[in-house]
């Protein structure tokens, strides 16, 4: 068998891909977005052709077409809905990018008072929840009980979980990404052996995560802004990241009718893996094993030894080829919540140390390891008062509304179907089934 793919332009002015397959020719469209790159449409390739496309991990096939974020590697660009990142993480806040991300655009004052106001009056939860919680052991860790109570919600709003009726959605929605700051906070409570702390209307949607997570019941507990500004700072910066694996999880789960809040814990238990919603613990514990700044030329030679088993973490990005444009503002933001606390961090000298060689040596150049959003973030995370623990959790409260965004999108995207990965079989033959008495 031979296939030679060309994509010449038709006559009509349209585009199109021919696949040749053992001398039969398949057209095929090409699609063009607003901006990236165009896509070869092999929807109907098997059914032409008689045989598919073998893309492992998936990572030169779009699943899906979308109007929520746009990210472009090469140039080190992330937008949301057409935003850069930059402006929004310095002009905005975290609940109006929800709005934004929700909704497809900036809120005017009516609308944002509007949404703040109805995801405000979400944030509690059931109180049975609190006896839920109960069930895990105290040595469970947070992201455990956030897959299990996230998944329980659907068992306590009912009339929240029928995805076809548009109104229902929207609950779910606004429930979601009301009530997730307080499961999380929860968690962490419950981990460190702490009392429950109720959400406060009063407060704005980072500021009363904070008091939920620091607060106690025997003194008062007053939000610094710079502090509350960080962490929504960091919400914004996570808030969503086009198809990635957490995302794509979440799409294929409510692909198949299941309910919002099962297709959250789902993308939950995806965000769960290290190679994912890790990497910033992991790259403070790299961080830490360099220990002293002195260190950093012995640990970059052994990482750049492939035989070293050595890894640099925080640097380099699946997508990102350039400078990620999260790292920078992320830097900032370090700098401000250290220099607020008067922390004087070695953590982040041998950072900065190590961000410069990594800026300047032809290795890292070469090979396009910038420092990423990671990088920087568990500091900030530390500093804040959060153990490593409580980190990815801290991501899938920042992720929760791009997630949703994803799943309404899904939801209402006419040419979505359920998803049905193929495969390339490598396995036995067909074969007759022995006795085991005459088996060798």
């Amino acid at each position: 068998m031979n296939a030679i793919v060309k994509a010449p332009g038709q006559q009509d002015g349209s585009k199109a891909a021919t696949l040749i397959v053992d001398n039969k020719q398949i057209t095929m469209p090409v699609r063009s977005g607003t901006i990236g790159p165009d896509v070869v449409d092999i929807g109907k390739v098997y059914a032409n052709s008689g045989v598919f496309t073998y893309d492992p991990g998936f990572t030169s096939t779009a699943n899906c077409s979308s109007k929520i974020t746009y990210i472009d590697g090469d140039e080190g660009v992330l937008l949301y809905r057409g935003y850069p990142i930059e402006q929004l993480a310095e002009k905005s806040s975290h609940i109006e990018v929800c709005h934004l991300l929700l909704n497809g655009e900036l809120p005017n004052q009516k609308q944002f008072d509007e949404f703040r106001s109805v995801i405000t009056r979400h944030t509690m939860v059931h109180e049975q929840m609190t006896r839920f919680f109960s069930g895990f052991r105290r040595d469970a860790h947070p992201m455990a009980i956030m897959c299990g109570s996230v998944g329980a919600l659907s068992a306590f709003y009912h009339d929240s979980t029928d995805i076809h009726d548009p109104v229902q959605r929207m609950i779910a929605s606004h429930r979601m990404i009301a009530k997730m700051p307080t499961l999380a906070a929860m968690a962490f409570k419950y981990s460190i052996g702490q009392p429950f702390i109720y959400p406060s209307n009063a407060l704005d949607y980072t500021s009363n995560f904070l008091q939920m997570c620091f607060a106690v019941p025997c003194e008062p507990y007053n939000v610094d802004p710079v502090l509350s500004r960080a962490l929504d700072r960091i919400f914004i910066l996570h808030a969503d990241h086009e198809q990635n694996a957490s995302t794509s999880t979440v799409r294929l789960a409510g692909s198949s009718g299941a309910n919002p809040f099962a297709c959250i814990a789902a993308g939950i238990a995806c965000l769960w893996g290290p190679a994912h919603g890790g990497a910033n613990e992991a790259a403070l514990k790299m961080l830490m094993e360099i220990g002293d700044k002195k260190n950093i030329p012995a640990f970059v030679a052994r990482a750049k030894d492939k035989n070293s088993g050595q890894r640099l973490m925080g640097f380099g990005h699946r997508v990102y080829k350039n400078y990620d444009p999260r790292a920078k503002v992320m830097q900032q933001t370090c700098r401000e919540v250290l220099a607020k606390l008067g922390v004087n961090d070695p953590l982040l000298e041998t950072a900065m140390e190590l961000e410069q060689i990594a800026l300047h040596d032809d290795y890292f150049i070469e090979k396009k390891l910038y420092p990423n959003v990671d990088f920087y973030s568990g500091i900030v995370l530390r500093a804040l008062g959060f153990p490593t623990s409580m980190f990815t959790v801290l991501f899938a409260v920042a992720r929760t509304v791009g997630w949703i965004a994803q799943w309404k999108e899904m939801i209402e995207d006419p040419e979505q179907k359920i998803g049905r990965p193929r495969q390339l079989y490598v396995g036995a033959p067909k074969r007759d089934y022995t006795d085991v008495a005459k088996r060798a």
